[in-house]
């Protein structure tokens, strides 16, 4: 399935909410096409996508993002190869430091020794490769050096679906990197949209009754948007990465219902924002075709803007194919909301939760069929 590319196009109305802010508190928010607009960043909702995936698929297929690598191979070296908490760790040690991993200098003797061996930088390890370093170093004698090729090799294999899809750079050692296979766009609203406040006061239950202050008062930032989201996979390269077409596409299925379905989650708790996606368009291509062009000019409406904005990227994305891209592969759309029906042309209709197989379905077929 060389050169093949899985586009994944999202509508999605957000009420007043916060889930990404700045260093500031503020919802975070970019210029485009002259007005300002309300953005998400890739990488909150790659976070999202990625916690969602906890959810849906086996340990052995996930991978975690931490500094604590040495704490986690000690934990599997005691609890399944029987090895006392100080070997343990001292072998757990060895295993990073020999893979090329610098551990973080100048903690006291106050800290516990989980915290004691994090590595310089986050990195990316699957269960698998994690469950690996473990049996290579239990597998050493008693003073004898662990087998660094074996080690290395463990750590360029079995790449958790993360991994894969979302890439791993190490400093320390180039061969340890590998190239992600999707990519994500920051979300953007498809009209203006402006940061508003919301003052409040906390009122304390026991005050007296002739005390009608407030215990405490404050503002949160907030906005609302109509959002376009984008994502692409490159399949051959996911195939890659996961070293089959078979793991390539549970990968793929799991991505698209994650990504789809997730919600970055700040100020869930202030602003409840759990809203569906308003519709969905998923294109196979030969190249990846963002769709954002279509909302260069912002929508502008007095009566909602999901309707307007699929009408802008239906007519956009005909304008793209017939002009551009070309028809894609196959393509498939779910609609949630009934003010998206102008999409309904672009593609095959299915649903959320069919959707992920309906496009894995797709590309099984191409390859048996060598077409891919």
């Amino acid at each position: 399935m060389s050169a093949t590319y899985i586009d994944i196009h999202v509508l999605q109305s957000v009420p007043p909410s916060n889930i990404n802010r700045d260093d500031t508190g503020t919802p975070k928010n970019a210029f485009y096409g002259g007005v300002q607009r309300a953005r998400v960043s890739s990488q909150a909702w790659k976070k999202a996508t990625r916690q969602d995936f906890s959810q849906h698929l086996e340990a052995s297929h996930l991978a975690l993002r931490t500094k604590r690598a040495v704490q986690q191979i000690t934990e599997r070296l005691v609890a399944t190869h029987a090895l006392e908490h100080e070997d343990a760790t001292n072998r757990a040690v060895e295993a990073i430091t020999l893979l090329g991993f610098k551990l973080e200098k100048g903690r006291t003797k106050k800290d516990d020794t989980a915290e004691a061996n994090l590595t310089e930088y986050l990195t990316f390890f699957s269960n698998a490769q994690l469950d690996r370093f473990a049996e290579i170093a239990a597998a050493a004698a008693p003073g004898e050096k662990l087998d660094k090729k074996a080690l290395t090799e463990a750590a360029r294999a079995q790449h958790g679906i993360e991994v894969a899809l979302f890439g791993r750079m190490v400093a320390d050692d180039k061969q340890l990197n590998v190239d992600a296979a999707c990519q994500v766009a920051h979300a953007i609203s498809t009209h203006a949209a402006t940061v508003e406040h919301d003052y409040y006061t906390a009122v304390d239950d026991k005050a007296p009754a002739d005390n009608a202050g407030a215990g405490m008062l404050g503002t949160v930032e907030f906005t609302s948007a109509t959002f376009y989201r984008y994502a692409t996979i490159a399949i051959d390269q996911l195939i890659t990465n996961l070293g089959s077409e078979e793991a390539a596409l549970t990968a793929t299925k799991a991505f698209i219902d994650a990504f789809v379905r997730s919600m970055p989650t700040g100020k869930q708790n202030t602003f409840a924002n759990h809203t569906p996606v308003d519709a969905v368009l998923v294109q196979v291509r030969k190249a990846p075709t963002n769709f954002i062009g279509a909302f260069e000019e912002a929508v502008t409406s007095a009566s909602g803007y999901v309707e307007p904005s699929a009408q802008a990227l239906a007519d956009y994305a005909h304008e793209v194919e017939t002009q551009y891209a070309g028809k894609p592969l196959a393509s498939f759309v779910v609609r949630v909301s009934p003010k998206a029906k102008s999409l309904d042309d672009l593609g095959t209709r299915s649903t959320l939760d069919e959707l992920g197989s309906a496009v894995t379905a797709h590309m099984s077929h191409r390859t048996e069929s060598g077409d891919a």
